[in-house]
């Protein structure tokens, strides 16, 4: 079974707490995701900086929705090696926002979203360098080729929407 490390806006998007993303690009994650459950094995990290995050944006245990229930899955079988592959990555500062497995790229690290980057650290850190699921934020799009040089692969749901956002946004930067 392969392993897949999942941003947490796609849970969100799967959620209907993206306003940007439009509803098939929320069918599209609610699919990825059932996919995950049947297929793959979520890549996290034992410090439970992902499961925190997502947690943190999403409530398991009250909620019905599509990406809660997914959390709420993903807290039960936290232990079955069929579902869940678990690496270990090691903060360098005291905001658990750089690692000593995130690529050792100057382009990478001077303009990477802290938030985004043990999401980087877990595939590194992963034997099968598995890929990034992503999905409603076009910043990633910027960074896939230097992640590529690295191994890291992200695997890109709704990819016209984030290239369309993505065009929008560099625009609105050339201008100001």
């Amino acid at each position: 079974m392969s392993a897949v490390v999942i941003d947490t806006n796609v849970l969100l998007i799967a959620d209907g707490k993206a306003a940007q993303m439009s509803a098939h690009c929320q069918i599209e994650c609610m699919d990825r995701l059932d996919h995950v459950k049947v297929s793959e094995q979520v890549a996290l990290d034992e410090s439970w900086l992902i499961l925190e995050e997502y947690s943190n944006k999403l409530a398991p245990n009250q909620s019905q929705t599509f990406g809660s229930a997914f959390l709420k899955w993903l807290l039960q079988v936290q232990g079955d090696p069929d579902h869940t592959t678990w690496v270990k990555i090691t903060p360098t500062n005291n905001e658990c926002t750089q690692f000593r497995e995130f690529p050792n790229d100057p382009g990478l690290k001077a303009d990477f979203d802290p938030a985004d980057r043990k999401f980087v650290a877990v595939a590194n850190a992963h034997p099968e360098k598995p890929p990034i699921i992503e999905a409603g934020d076009s910043k990633w799009l910027a960074w896939r080729d230097r992640l590529s040089k690295h191994g890291i692969q992200l695997d890109l749901l709704c990819h016209a929407e984030l290239q369309a956002i993505h065009k929008k946004k560099q625009k609105k930067k050339r201008k100001s």
